[in-house]
C-alpha cells in the first residue's frame, strides 16, 4: 500500500499564503497524494496547479465551526464545485447535534449533499465535543443522508482524530460509507494507527514525514 494515497494533503490555517498553497501542490504532485485539502479561497488557484494531474482538489464548507446557516452551507459548496473542487468535507451543526435536534442535523448534512451530488461528501463530526452516543448519532444520520466518509475532526478544537473513535465510527456506519482520520496525525505511526482502526482516508498536514516515515 502507498500512504499517499490515503492522504489528504492538508493546509488550513488562516493565514495560509499563496506561495504555500503552491508549495503544498508541488508536494502533492511529487508523492502523489490523493488530495490537497485547502480553504475555499483557494479552490480555483489549486484546480489550475493540479490540473494536468489526478491529485483531487478537496475543500471544506462550514469551517471550522459548523454553525454557518444550512443556506450558507449549500452555497459555500455549490461555489466550490464551480471553482473546480472534486471532494467537500462539511463541518455538521454541533450544537443541534447535542441538543438531540437530529431533523436540523440531518436537513443540514442532506442539503449539502444534493448540492455536491456526483462529487465525494465527506462529513466531519468533531469528535473531540461529542460522547460515545452522539459519535454514532452523527454517524447514522451522515449515513442517513448519503454521505460517502464520515470524518473526525477539524484539527482546530486542541483535539484530533484516535484510534478508538475511529474504530467507533467504523462500526456505526454501513460497509459503503469510510472513515477519514484527521487532526493530530503526524507520524508513520500514527497512519498506521488510524488505518488499523479502519480509516481508508488520512488528513494531515505532515503528509511528507509519514510517506517518508519520519
Amino acid at each position: 500500500m502507498n500512504p499517499a494515497k490515503l492522504i489528504d494533503h492538508t493546509l488550513l490555517k488562516p493565514n495560509a499564503t499563496r506561495a504555500e498553497i503552491q508549495h503544498l501542490c508541488e508536494e502533492a504532485l511529487q508523492y502523489g497524494f490523493c488530495s490537497v485539502c485547502i480553504n475555499p479561497v483557494w479552490v480555483a488557484y489549486a484546480t489550475e496547479l493540479l490540473k494536468e494531474s489526478d491529485v483531487k482538489v478537496c475543500t471544506v464548507i462550514g469551517f471550522p465551526l459548523g454553525a454557518n446557516t444550512t443556506a450558507v452551507k449549500t452555497y459555500e459548496t455549490q461555489d466550490a464545485l464551480k471553482n473546480g473542487a472534486d471532494e467537500i468535507d462539511m463541518v455538521i451543526n454541533i450544537g443541534a447535534l447535542k441538543a438531540k435536534d437530529y431533523q436540523t442535523v440531518l436537513a443540514d448534512i442532506q442539503s449539502v449533499r444534493k448540492a455536491s451530488e456526483g462529487h465525494i461528501l465527506k462529513v466531519i463530526i468533531e469528535t473531540s465535543q461529542l460522547t460515545d452516543e452522539e459519535k454514532i448519532k452523527a454517524c447514522e444520520l451522515s449515513a442517513q443522508a448519503g454521505a460517502d466518509f464520515v470524518k473526525t475532526s477539524t484539527g482546530f478544537t486542541g483535539a484530533g482524530a484516535t484510534a478508538p473513535d475511529v474504530e467507533l465510527m467504523r462500526k456505526a456506519i454501513p460497509a459503503s460509507m469510510q472513515v477519514k482520520a484527521s487532526g493530530g496525525v503526524r507520524s508513520r505511526a500514527d497512519f498506521d494507527a488510524m488505518v488499523a482502526a479502519g480509516a481508508t482516508r488520512i488528513g494531515a498536514s505532515s503528509g511528507v514525514k509519514i510517506v517518508e516515515g519520519k
